[in-house]
């Protein structure tokens, strides 16, 4: 099958990209190093479905108008930089709010219990972050079509193509989130928690510069 033949180039290409600094990547060291593990499992999903639906798009062809409108484009641009902005600002918020006291509230080797509502929000957050990325929209649509011979169906490939995607860059950010968890009793000390919320509230308004600013 040609799927086949093209599936390591394929997955060499979804490794380097999965592993280059992003989004994804602040939140899933964010939430792993503040929270622990599970409830950045709930981030993950919310990633990978949007990558998925992204993908899926670019299949029916509804990325490429995306790509081609001017005005679809830009939308997509404001509200993915404005979002962006809006976590990286929580974020130096959090920094000013930030207790000097240790949090003795629960065990330090153990998670705190996560309510539903906190897991939806963290699965909305990874979500909307991935989904309101217009440079996605154009990854999607010129990525794919290289590994897609011209005789098989279209739409179809691209499903399983984004599928196996889907559950590397899962595999991958778990392994991130499980290792980023295990020194949580350290990054929950008051000074390091906010130097860590300084940290990624720069650099997610430095993303947040760069796709509002960046040229398509």
């Amino acid at each position: 099958m040609e799927i086949v033949r093209v599936l390591p180039a394929f997955l060499l290409a979804v490794v380097l990209i999965s592993a280059s600094p992003g989004p994804a990547m602040a939140l899933i060291f964010r939430r792993a190093a503040l929270q622990g593990f599970w409830p950045t499992v709930a981030t993950v999903v919310g990633l990978e479905l949007g990558i998925y639906v992204w993908a899926l798009a670019a299949g029916a062809g509804l990325a490429a108008l995306v790509a081609a409108s001017d005005t679809a484009y830009l939308v997509i641009q404001v509200a993915g930089a404005g979002f962006l902005f809006y976590l990286g600002v929580r974020s130096w918020v959090s920094v000013f709010r930030a207790s000097p006291e240790p949090d003795t509230t629960h065990p330090p080797d153990s998670d705190p219990p996560h309510p539903r509502g906190a897991w939806r929000a963290a699965f909305t957050e990874g979500f909307v972050v991935q989904l309101a990325n217009p440079k996605a929209a154009v990854f999607m649509f010129a990525f794919y079509p290289q590994f897609i011979a011209p005789s098989q169906p279209f739409l179809q490939t691209t499903a399983i193509l984004a599928l196996v995607q889907v559950l590397v860059e899962t595999t991958l950010y778990l392994g991130l989130a499980a290792g980023v968890a295990r020194a949580r009793t350290w990054f929950r000390r008051p000074a390091i928690r906010r130097r860590l919320e300084a940290v990624t509230g720069t650099v997610l308004i430095a993303l947040a510069g760069r796709v509002l600013l960046s040229a398509r």
